[in-house]
């Protein structure tokens, strides 16, 4: 799920896989078309990290209201510290060409300024309809998990900002801290479009041989215990500390901690959340798998399973004893899975894109060739 779903040309033919993985890059598996045009198909290893990720947000998510047992809640902590990064850091990498030309801005718009507007409405009117909640649409306050378009709207314009500097990431870096230190108000969601700041730069300066890296048997093998170990520490400290860390959208004063403490914990936020993210990518297969073709439509999911999983709660599904439990967290844990890949079908897609992925090429003036 991340702004450049649509962007990444979409394969016209599984390309074949490579005896030895190749590394990651954008356009990892051109092909040529007749005449020898060179045509770009999509990277298998972006759109399967896509998918990954996308399955823990909605996972993280979907066992929010369980968070009574110490399983979801150490899970949810865990799941939390990385499954944006990753996105956020995938954004960035996509990004890396973003300018101010018309080609650019006008996706820039189709691609997550309108389904902002559709999505911002769209939960806001279920909120009341389902939830019983205030009737209120608000476009400078996305509801709940549509501020990552807001955000990703922002990040991208600033791109060429980002592309000029010397120290971009220090600089980011700084930024986030210095947010931090200052209560700032909930329009365009300010503290966590600042304070994730950092992951989106980290993605614009990275090179293909930066993923070729991570490829390396020892780095897949040292990734693996690092999550492990990130599961272990998420256990033992997810009840000494407030999840509104994991959030990212309030500063040190509403978290009742001196600055010289918000800046330490954000700062150590920062670092396990990044060497999180790299770990999770290290193990994300290289070659074409069984969920690489969803990997395309990650946005879909991340845009609608928020209805099923709101509803459950409007309709107090979540009330059974049983589900406080392990068991209960493994099963609704698990029911992600099916759930993204459902909301991933090319039916869905077909029948959704106008909302998703409009086409308005009507709105446009025609494009200005130089």
């Amino acid at each position: 799920m991340t702004a450049q779903d649509t962007e990444q040309p979409a394969t016209a033919t599984a390309p074949a896989a490579p005896t030895t993985p190749a590394p990651p890059t954008p356009e990892a598996g051109e092909a040529r078309a007749a005449g020898g045009r060179p045509v770009k198909t999509r990277d298998p290893f972006f759109d399967n990290a896509k998918f990954l990720a996308i399955v823990l947000v909605v996972m993280g998510h979907a066992i929010e209201p369980l968070r009574d047992t110490r399983e979801a809640h150490a899970l949810y902590l865990f799941v939390y510290l990385f499954h944006m990064p990753v996105f956020i850091i995938i954004t960035g990498y996509f990004s890396r060409s973003f300018t101010f030309s018309s080609g650019k801005a006008r996706k820039l718009i189709t691609n997550i300024a309108v389904p902002y507007v559709i999505f911002e409405t769209a939960y806001s009117v279920f909120r009341w309809a389902a939830g019983g909640k205030a009737f209120e649409i608000s476009l400078l306050a996305p509801v709940w998990l549509t501020w990552f378009l807001m955000a990703a709207f922002f990040w991208r314009l600033s791109t060429p900002v980002w592309q000029q500097l010397r120290w971009p990431i220090s600089i980011a870096v700084l930024i986030a801290l210095l947010s931090g230190m200052n209560q700032l108000p909930s329009t365009f969601e300010m503290h966590r479009t600042l304070g994730l700041l950092p992951f989106f730069v980290v993605g614009l300066k990275l090179e293909p041989k930066h993923f070729a890296l991570l490829r390396k048997p020892a780095c897949r093998l040292l990734a693996g215990a690092v999550l492990a170990g990130g599961v272990v520490v998420a256990f033992a400290v997810h009840g000494h500390m407030s999840i509104e860390w994991a959030y990212w959208r309030h500063g040190n004063d509403y978290l009742g901690v001196s600055e010289l403490t918000g800046t330490a914990m954000r700062l150590g936020m920062l670092a396990a959340s990044l060497v999180l993210s790299a770990a999770f990518l290290a193990l994300v297969p290289a070659r074409a798998t069984w969920f690489t073709g969803l990997g395309a439509a990650t946005l879909y999911a991340y845009l609608l399973h928020g209805f099923p999983v709101k509803l459950a709660g409007y309709e107090h599904w979540y009330g059974a004893d049983w589900l406080h439990g392990p068991a209960g967290v493994a099963a609704v844990g698990a029911l992600a899975v099916p759930l993204t890949i459902v909301l991933t079908q090319p039916t869905v897609r077909k029948r959704l894109r106008w909302a998703v992925e409009p086409a308005l090429s009507w709105a446009f003036r025609p494009l200005r060739r130089p």
